[in-house]
């Protein structure tokens, strides 16, 4: 069953999270996931909501899991941590 990670973010420092966001997707690719959603356009209909929103697809919840904590990921969340506010879940899809 697929998982996704969804992440609502606020880009607090643009510059230096660009060096976080330049390597994402490689990392991401490398442990099997693929981004659907990474900052695109949006349009709020209902409620209010960050200026950035990444979904990303994992094939299970499992391998989300393994890459979120994986050495890789973990050596370059610092840089996301001083740089952006954000909330992120992991949750199986249909």
């Amino acid at each position: 069953m697929p998982a996704y990670i969804i992440a609502r973010i606020t880009v607090t420092d643009p510059d230096d999270y660009k060096e976080y966001a330049a390597q994402t997707v490689a990392l991401a690719e490398a442990a099997g996931g693929k981004f659907l959603v990474k900052a695109g356009r949006q349009k709020i209909v209902e409620g209010s909501a960050p200026e950035r929103h990444v979904i990303v697809e994992f094939p299970t919840l499992e391998q989300a899991e393994a890459w979120y904590n994986s050495d890789a990921y973990q050596a370059i969340l610092p840089i996301a941590l001083r740089s952006s506010e954000r909330d992120i879940i992991i949750v199986e899809g249909l």
